[in-house]
C-alpha cells in the first residue's frame, strides 16, 4: 500500500528538506510554494492539513522544492511579488523589488506635486515608476531600461495596476539619458563593486541579473553618470533621488554635490542604514 502524504505531512518534510539546503525561511516559503502548488492561500493550506495529496499535486509542488532547493529565489518561481502594497510579476529578466526601495518611493512623493515630470531610470520590474504612478494620478512618468526584457515586464506591471496609460516605457543607457526636462530623477542603480558579487547569497548571486547589481569596481559608475546628466535634465528646483548600498551615501552625497546640486539630504531605512541620497538643482 503507498504512502498516504498529507498537507502537513508535505510540509513538515519540506521545511527540513529546504532548511538542510541552506534556505533560511525553509517553514514560511514551503508554505507559500505548497499553497501556490495547490491554488490556496495560507490560510486555505491551514484549513488542509489532513487532506491527501494527490500524485499529480505531489509532482507539480516537487519541481518548485527542487528549485528553491537550488536557491532559485522564491519570487521567481511564483512569479509575483509585492512592493508598496500592489501586485507586481517577475521574472529572472528583472531585479526583485525589495522593501527598501519603498524609501525611495516615499522621498519623491515628499518632494513631488501633482502634475510631476518624473524620470525613472533603470526601471526594471516598474516597481518604482508604477508605484509613482499610482499614487500620483495627473503625474507624467517616464521609466528608462536598457533591457528589453525588463521593459516587457514592467510593461506589464503597469497595465496589471491600472496604470499604462500614464507611463512611458523607453529602451536606453544610464549613461546616456535622452535629453528632456523632469522634476524629479529617481534610480535604484546598480551599486555593488563586482569584486563583492562571489559573497552575496546565491539567489542574488546566481539568479538575479548581473547588469542591474553590478556597478563597477568600486560599485559608483551609475552615480557618476546619473550626478553628470542630472543638471541638465532636471527643471530649477527639480531633484535626483537615487537609492544607495551599505557605506556609499557620503561618496554618492559627495557626487551629487560636486555636480552643483544643493540641499543634499541622506535618508535612512527603517534599520537606520542610510538609503536614500538627494540633490536639488537649484
Amino acid at each position: 500500500m503507498s504512502e498516504t502524504w498529507t498537507v502537513l505531512k508535505v510540509l513538515q518534510w519540506t521545511t527540513g528538506y529546504l532548511q538542510q539546503a541552506g534556505v533560511e525561511n525553509g517553514r514560511l516559503d514551503g508554505e507559500l510554494l505548497l499553497a501556490a502548488a495547490l491554488g490556496l492561500d495560507r490560510v486555505g493550506l491551514y484549513l488542509n492539513y489532513d487532506r491527501p495529496m494527490a500524485p499529480a499535486e505531489l509532482e507539480g509542488f516537487r519541481e518548485f522544492v527542487k528549485r528553491r532547493a537550488r536557491r532559485e529565489p522564491l519570487q521567481y518561481i511564483l512569479g509575483t511579488t509585492e512592493f508598496w502594497s500592489l501586485p507586481f510579476r517577475v521574472s529572472p529578466d528583472v531585479l526583485i523589488p525589495r522593501a527598501d526601495t519603498e524609501i525611495l518611493v516615499e522621498e519623491a512623493l515628499k518632494r513631488a506635486g501633482g502634475t510631476s515630470t518624473i524620470l525613472d531610470v533603470g526601471t526594471g520590474s516598474g516597481a518604482i515608476a508604477v508605484a509613482m504612478a499610482h499614487e500620483l494620478p495627473e503625474s507624467q512618468v517616464v521609466a528608462v531600461d536598457c533591457s528589453p526584457q525588463a521593459l516587457a515586464v514592467a510593461r506589464d506591471n503597469a497595465v496589471l495596476n491600472g496604470v499604462d496609460g500614464r507611463i512611458s516605457f523607453q529602451e536606453g543607457d544610464l549613461f546616456d539619458l535622452k535629453s528632456a526636462e523632469y522634476d524629479l530623477i529617481l534610480s535604484n542603480p546598480p551599486y555593488i563593486p563586482a569584486a563583492d558579487i562571489p559573497a552575496l547569497m546565491p539567489e542574488v548571486r546566481d539568479h538575479e541579473p548581473r547588469s542591474a547589481l553590478v556597478g563597477g569596481d568600486d560599485g559608483l559608475e551609475a552615480y557618476r553618470a546619473l550626478a553628470r546628466q542630472a543638471p541638465a535634465l532636471l527643471k530649477a528646483r527639480g531633484w535626483l533621488l537615487v537609492e544607495v548600498g551599505i557605506g556609499q551615501a557620503e561618496e554618492v552625497a559627495a557626487l551629487l554635490k560636486a555636480a552643483a546640486l544643493t540641499d543634499i539630504s541622506v535618508r535612512a531605512d527603517y534599520a537606520g542604514i542610510p538609503r536614500v541620497v538627494g540633490g536639488q538643482k537649484p
